[in-house]
């Protein structure tokens, strides 16, 4: 018998929403195409031939898709990290952010620039999302001008096609901001806008043509999404939203911490990259936090953390367990984080979201639930064919946690096979990759020339989202 007020979870089945009540700091950015734009005007651009008056040649053609001579770049636009890359080359993942240092609290940082700065203690973040959803406009502009500008990509937009993600039932006035943006700011010839998960779907139908059906279990920085695909289409009455991401975790890292040693709740960026180093998914979460309670060396759980001081220190460190001092203080000036329970706890929030209020149900129940929604003959395939995605899947013992307790809560006769890709972060990407080397790409795409015809109304009609 489990102790109460660790089970007793809701699922949280996702459902198209209207408004934006629930999204705080939303701002639509202007309309452009229809009101003028209200933004400052832009530098011309002299990579696109239009800015010299050039005659635009490649792309379409008569009215026609002209293969080989339009370049195509992938944009997994994460509420985190953004994956980027053209087609041909590989991906780069790239904050989706700015930052303000506290030594330079004028100077505004964007994407990689992080890595200028000097001193990243009490790091401020600018984020474009809010609680999954693409609200702050100025910020996610100003990313996006540095990672298609002359430091980062050079986008020739007049040459070049877009594929960009975003969230699942995504509200209707960010996708017409995004309209407006890429193909009247930007001026890109042609857009597919897709989900993350149909993009892994489609990489995982490729590596795998004799399936049919996968389930995707995309466990990011906002939300963690349960999505059935099945032919490449997604089953929308089974889709399951879990409000639990990397961002939950870290915050309650910096909450625990901040209570039983030392006060780090500014400390954003460094306690994200201790529980990035320290915390693993416990197969047993009982015998853990028994052994947590030992002491001494009896106590295998426990580690000495080292926190950066970012002049002789630039990156934190785990101590090795020969080098701990299990009683009294280190002689040296290092400043020290013991990490006990803490390295699975926080973990342990994927899988039993009511351990700290939010009751909903854990990963393995959501997958279940999300299978039992679909008909009966079709139940067999999605368990042989789980597949983990997003930030949080790359947790020590998240794969294994996963299958044992789906196995748990399936039918035997039923095989359940858990799949983690080599990288599940830039999985998406990769299948985003090679969608734009199908032969219908050209089909899937809503081009520049159709958006001036027919406005939004032809984007809705193409893209599932």
């Amino acid at each position: 018998m489990e102790p109460a007020g660790r089970r007793g979870k809701r699922c949280t089945a996702l459902r198209p929403q209207r408004g934006l009540q629930g999204v705080s700091g939303f701002r639509r950015p202007p309309l452009l195409r229809k009101t003028g734009s209200a933004l400052p005007p832009r530098p011309a651009n002299p990579r696109v031939p239009e800015a010299q008056g050039a005659e635009v040649t490649g792309g379409r053609s008569d009215g026609r898709w002209v293969r080989g001579k339009m370049t195509t770049l992938v944009l997994d636009n994460g509420a985190y990290n953004a994956k980027i890359g053209y087609s041909h080359e590989n991906v780069s993942v790239i904050p989706n952010c700015q930052f303000r240092s506290k030594t330079a609290r004028l100077k505004t940082f964007t994407a990689n620039q992080i890595d200028e700065i000097k001193d990243p203690s009490g790091l401020f973040y600018i984020l474009p999302f809010q609680k999954g959803y693409l609200v702050n406009w100025d910020v996610q502009r100003q990313v996006w001008d540095y990672l298609f500008g002359k430091e980062m990509y050079q986008v020739d937009f007049l040459d070049t096609n877009i594929i960009i993600t975003e969230p699942y039932f995504n509200f209707t006035s960010i996708q017409e901001s995004m309209n407006e943006i890429l193909f009247e700011e930007y001026q890109f010839q042609a857009v597919l806008r897709v989900n993350a998960g149909a993009l892994s779907a489609h990489r995982y139908f490729r590596d795998n043509p004799s399936e049919l059906c996968c389930i995707i279990v995309d466990s990011g920085y906002s939300f963690t999404h349960i999505v059935p695909y099945c032919r490449s289409k997604k089953k929308k009455e089974a889709i399951i939203r879990i409000n639990v991401g990397g961002k939950l975790l870290t915050n309650h890292l910096k909450e625990i911490i901040s209570y039983r040693q030392l006060h780090v709740m500014d400390e954003t960026h460094v306690i994200n990259q201790v529980k990035e180093d320290v915390c693993y998914v416990s197969q047993d979460f009982y015998r853990d936090m028994d052994i947590a309670k030992l002491k001494g060396e009896e106590n295998t759980v426990m580690i000495d953390y080292v926190l950066p001081d970012f002049s002789t220190i630039k990156k934190g460190f785990c101590k090795p367990r020969e080098e701990m001092v299990l009683s009294g203080k280190y002689k040296s000036g290092e400043q020290i984080l013991r990490l006990a329970n803490e390295r699975f706890a926080v973990p342990e929030i994927l899988f039993n979201p009511s351990d700290i209020g939010i009751q909903e149900m854990g990963i393995p129940e959501a997958i279940v639930y999300s299978i039992q929604n679909l008909p009966e003959e079709m139940q067999p395939h999605f368990f042989k064919n789980i597949v983990l995605t997003g930030g949080n899947s790359l947790f020590p013992g998240f794969r294994d946690r996963v299958y044992s307790e789906v196995r748990c809560l399936t039918p035997t006769d039923y095989d359940v096979s858990v799949v983690l890709p080599e990288n599940p972060i830039t999985y998406a990407w990769e299948g985003g990759k090679l969608i734009s080397e199908n032969d219908d790409f050209e089909d899937m795409v809503v081009t520049r020339e159709d958006y001036e015809e027919n406005g939004h109304s032809v984007c809705e009609e193409k893209f599932d989202i």
